[in-house]
């Protein structure tokens, strides 16, 4: 890598704006990564350990806390990293759930700036309902994944390992190339670097690919 090329510098993440509805996102340009996730999966803590920043998205005892699509700029112009809402499982009335799910539909359905989704599973409860409805949704608009299995201190290595090949066999057979997995504890801040460079890859897509070459 050249010094003249750039470098994403995740602790620079800053608050942009936070949408209710597809309307009053950022202009659709440049390119963001969109963060998902179950409520109480741990996605606030994978933000924060990521941007090293403790308050960058709310980490809340209560599930569904994040109600809007949160937007935060990073050092490069154009660059954006994409906190959705986990509505599906927050104690919320019925018609704000419903409304959520029109919204985040609409988000990920038509997007165009969108260069991929980070879904954050708890991994001792992976692929629940609100994680299968992720995946196919990936799985029809061809948009690439990537399962961050969150919590793994919460287990021994064996189980973890277990569980992890198990999960990267059923979508590899879903979404072949268009997915990975990896591991994440937020409180041991292990996989950081490796979803670093997973975010780099679809964000920086041109020095990605000229990296790949030079070790080919």
């Amino acid at each position: 890598m050249s010094s003249s090329e750039p470098v994403i510098h995740y602790p620079s993440a800053r608050f942009n704006t936070s949408a209710s509805k597809l309307s009053q996102c950022p202009a659709d340009e440049g390119a963001e990564v969109a963060f998902a996730g179950r409520s109480n999966a741990g996605k606030s803590s994978a933000i924060n350990t990521l941007t090293q920043h403790t308050q960058l998205a709310r980490v809340s005892k209560t599930p569904g806390r994040t109600q809007l699509i949160n937007f935060f700029d990073l050092n490069i112009e154009g660059l954006r990293l994409v906190d959705l809402p986990g509505y599906g499982y927050a104690k919320v009335p019925i018609a704000l759930k419903q409304h959520w799910q029109k919204h985040l539909d609409a988000y990920l359905q038509h997007r165009e700036c969108l260069r991929g989704v980070v879904l954050v599973m708890d991994i001792r409860h992976p692929m629940k309902e609100f994680d299968e409805m992720m995946v196919q949704w990936c799985r029809s608009t061809g948009v690439p994944l990537h399962v961050l299995l969150t919590k793994t201190d919460k287990l021994k290595r064996g189980p973890a390992q277990s569980t992890l090949l198990q999960i990267r066999k059923l979508l590899k057979e879903a979404l072949g190339d268009r997915v990975s997995v990896q591991t994440f504890s937020a409180l041991k801040r292990t996989g950081v670097d490796q979803l670093r460079a997973r975010l780099d890859s679809w964000l920086l897509p041109e020095q990605a690919g000229a990296d790949e070459d030079a070790e080919a």
